[in-house]
């Protein structure tokens, strides 16, 4: 099927969900002309027409008239890159794809970000206070990167008050699952057993909440916790333990999502 300007038109209309008035008011178009070139009646729109309707719906006039995407990326390749484009294009589909992961993982590895975000905990007098924590995330070659290691913040236990340890730096190996890692956490006690034991260190991505039935790092009334999130619960892996339930705290907050842990050596 063959598309008319027309239909172009009427599809980002649609889209966007403008009636002909609302177009009519924003083009300053007579309603009765707008709808007699909408339907086709109008064999010869006015050019300075189609310009307003262009402007109206945020599209390009090529778009409109040949139905050729506009190329909003505004890219000036040099010659190199134009050699690089061409040899890619004679590629097969396996080899593009073996290319595409080259060209992602180094430019991940290129790339050094530091990321710094606060938690908030509970001191002794009930006032509120900022525990910053900088997450250093950077390519250390040989598929390493480095990353803030804390000591003891948190418990997968009963609970344990929140500390201004400063962090380590650690090596861990570069993968898709490390990748998304902010910092690590060594837990203490036995209540994510069996998947996870004391001394385990957690890998965990920063984030303010985390989905029912995911496992985080959570704050309540001054206390870390590693738990699974439940809606109106903190779950324990090991069935020893009861359900901590978040209606009987004051202060409730998400550090991060646990994303998983690093191999005991």
């Amino acid at each position: 099927m063959e598309y008319t300007y027309i239909d172009r038109i009427k599809a980002i209309k649609s889209e966007k969900k403008i009636t002909n008035d609302m177009l009519s008011e924003m083009t300053g178009i007579p309603l009765g002309t707008l709808s007699k070139i909408m339907a086709g009646i109008s064999d010869s729109p006015k050019l300075s027409n189609i310009v307003a309707i262009c402007d109206a719906l945020d599209c390009s006039l090529d778009y409109i008239l040949t139905g050729i995407p506009e190329n909003t990326n505004n890219y000036t390749l040099d010659e190199s890159e134009m050699t690089l484009i061409e040899n890619y294009r004679k590629l097969d589909k396996h080899s593009k794809e073996l290319v595409g992961i080259v060209i992602n993982k180094e430019a991940e590895r290129s790339v050094v970000s530091d990321s710094v975000e606060n938690t908030r905990r509970k001191t002794g007098s009930g006032r509120a206070v900022i525990l910053g924590r900088e997450s250093l995330r950077q390519s250390a070659g040989l598929g390493k990167r480095s990353i803030g290691l804390y000591d003891l913040p948190v418990s997968a236990g009963t609970g344990v008050f929140l500390t201004d340890t400063e962090s380590v730096q650690i090596k861990i190996p570069q993968t898709p699952q490390t990748d998304g890692a902010d910092f690590a956490l060594r837990i203490k006690g036995n209540s994510m057993e069996p998947k996870y034991k004391d001394g385990d260190i957690l890998l965990v991505e920063e984030c303010d909440y985390v989905e029912y039935g995911e496992l985080g790092i959570f704050i309540l009334d001054g206390d870390g916790y590693f738990k699974k999130y439940e809606g109106d619960r903190l779950v324990s892996l090991n069935p020893e333990y009861q359900p901590i339930l978040l209606k009987n705290f004051e202060e409730i907050s998400c550090c991060g999502k646990v994303i998983g842990k690093l191999k005991r050596k």
